[in-house]
């Protein structure tokens, strides 16, 4: 069966960003550093693709130039969280003063989407009671960062008080 690696283009800061994904999520390491040579396109010796493991899943980051780099919307990377200690963790790491857009996803410094879910999240939006899930629902259009316990309040009937 063929393997499938994204493969994410930035125009000249690779290395920068690989180096902080990987300090930020746990299990991770660079595996292959390849540079350009003289023959370029890009200045000999500087770093032109990085294969790196973030949690066991490989990805490969390219220094390509400007030509065609940018993230946007319609593409972003969803990490699963089992606690909510982790959901913190990566929002303040991956948000670190950038983007916070809403429903769990955030742009990070490289422009990067992604998606901090807990993994509880489709067994309260999917709640088999359709006013239970449309109450979970409804509260988790109003957050940034997800907040499972409050989704699940949401879902009961509570109301809490703003501030």
């Amino acid at each position: 069966m063929p393997k499938i690696t994204p493969f994410l283009w930035f125009d000249d800061q690779a290395e920068e960003a690989v180096d902080f994904y990987v300090s930020v999520f746990p299990n991770s390491r660079v595996l292959q550093v390849t540079r350009y040579s003289e023959g370029g396109p890009g200045p000999a010796g500087s770093v032109m693709t990085i294969h790196f493991e973030l949690d066991g899943n490989e990805f490969v980051a390219l220094n390509g130039g400007p030509v065609h780099y940018g993230f946007d919307e319609s593409v972003s990377f969803v990490i699963d969280c089992a606690t909510e200690k982790e959901v913190d963790h990566f929002w303040q790491a991956l948000t670190d003063g950038r983007e916070e857009i809403a429903c769990g996803w955030l742009k990070d410094r490289f422009g990067m989407r992604w998606q901090v879910v807990p993994s509880e999240l489709p067994q309260v939006i999917g709640d088999p009671d359709p006013d239970r899930a449309k109450r979970a629902v409804q509260a988790m259009m109003s957050m940034k960062k997800l907040d499972i316990r409050a989704m699940k309040e949401a879902a009961d009937g509570v109301v809490r008080e703003p501030g």
